[in-house]
């Protein structure tokens, strides 16, 4: 049984994706698992040859801090290490340009504010 804190996190993705789509990104990979951690979302630019992780943050009130606020030096170099996997295992991908977003969303999930942070941080 999925824990309350994990539906959130898969609503807040689903959100996110729903969005990135909506703005011409098209879905690889949702969820990819490795030692070092989790890639929420890999996406593509359509008609671009730019692949895409996506980290989904998601905080109710940014009393702590933003939801992006969240995205550590220490997270970044897990998914970077994470995307690293992924480009070994995902050959057809060797001549994409890649790069790193962050989407935040802050508030109810049902009227969420959406922040996207294309390119975020750098490999």
């Amino acid at each position: 049984m999925f824990s309350f804190k994990r539906k959130i996190g898969n609503q807040a993705e689903q959100l996110a994706l729903s969005y990135l789509t909506q703005r011409g990104m098209q879905l690889i990979e949702q969820n990819y698992l490795t030692r070092f951690g989790e890639i929420d979302i890999i996406m593509i630019v359509q008609d671009e040859q730019v692949l895409v992780f996506v980290e989904v943050r998601y905080r109710q009130n940014a009393r702590f801090g933003s939801a992006i606020d969240t995205v550590t030096t220490n997270k970044q170099e897990k998914l970077i290490r994470a995307a690293k996997l992924y480009l070994q295992a995902h050959n057809e991908y060797g001549e994409f340009i890649c790069r790193f977003d962050v989407i935040g969303l802050e508030s109810n999930l049902k009227y969420p504010k959406i922040t996207w942070i294309k390119d975020a941080f750098e490999a």
